[in-house]
């Protein structure tokens, strides 16, 4: 079974969701829609860079690790979400439920691509 103690959850992160509207023209507008917001643990894993279209892009991917929700265990929601933390966002890819006890969730992002 997983392990926490205290402090190691010690970043405010906002969890959002992807949200179309209509303007004033009715015309959709993508947005987003905040879900939660929790604890979490953020942890650089891997960094790259790529060039595209002439212009060069780094990507950095991270580990979030959260209490256990419900509504982020599910990995079919979760995959188009975003964590945003002090300016930063995290485009969230996977979940996985450490040891499937429902006490920890990690969640694998990727921050420096941004999804419109």
């Amino acid at each position: 079974m997983s392990v926490l103690s205290a402090g190691q959850l010690n970043c405010r992160v906002v969890v959002k969701r992807p949200n179309t509207e209509l303007d004033a023209y009715g015309s959709v507008v993508p947005g987003w829609v905040e879900v939660m917001t929790v604890w979490a643990g953020i942890q650089p894993l891997t960094g790259r860079e790529l060039v595209s279209a002439r212009q060069l892009a780094s990507e950095v991917s991270h580990q979030l690790t959260v209490r256990y929700q419900p509504l982020l265990a599910d990995i079919k929601q979760v995959v188009g979400y975003r964590a945003c933390y002090k300016g930063r966002v995290f485009n969230l890819h996977a979940v996985l439920n450490e040891d499937e006890s429902n006490v920890l969730l990690t969640l694998l992002a990727s921050e420096g691509l941004d999804r419109e």
